[in-house]
């Protein structure tokens, strides 16, 4: 893949993360377990493991975005670089927030075939969650199937290299 191609793919990665980690610093700015528990009667536990998971999903976003602009303000654009990055970003943004190493949601497969909303909770979640998680799905989805290219590249030169 040329440079230039790759270098827009990384600026398109940043706006995607500058969007989804303002997202998520604003549900979690304002939002408070009493809050959650007020809003639906439930598991605290599993209450506070969704918080904690969106604490990790926006850690990961922010180091992610800073990997990009890193990059970016560099006066030589390095491809190779770019491209690593591209592919952990993948694996430690995206898919993590698919099937999150909590799990205390799960991506429906069989939602690409329905055309509903791909994320199912382990348990009932609070609806400000709900319409958190539904409003960056989208996006997220786009995101992976835009870097799944870094994904399958990645590991062939890898199989290559040995």
């Amino acid at each position: 893949m040329e440079s230039s191609t790759v270098q827009s793919q990384l600026v398109d990665v940043q706006n995607f993360l500058e969007n989804t980690v303002s997202t998520l610093e604003v549900f979690l700015n304002e939002t408070t377990m009493h809050e959650l528990t007020q809003e639906k009667q439930g598991d605290e536990t599993y209450y506070k493991g969704l918080l904690s998971t969106i604490r990790r999903l926006l850690v990961n976003s922010e180091y992610c975005l800073e990997e990009c602009q890193i990059i970016l303000q560099k006066n030589n654009f390095n491809k190779e670089i770019a491209e690593k990055t591209l592919y952990r970003i993948f694996h430690g943004c995206i898919e993590e927030f698919f099937t999150p190493r909590s799990d205390v949601w799960y991506e429906d497969s069989r939602s690409a075939y329905t055309g509903a909303h791909a994320i199912r909770f382990q348990k009932d979640a609070p609806d400000s969650v709900d319409r958190l998680l539904k409003s960056l799905e989208g996006n997220f989805q786009r995101m992976r199937e835009e870097l799944d290219y870094y994904e399958n590249d990645y590991r062939t030169k890898m199989m290559q290299s040995n």
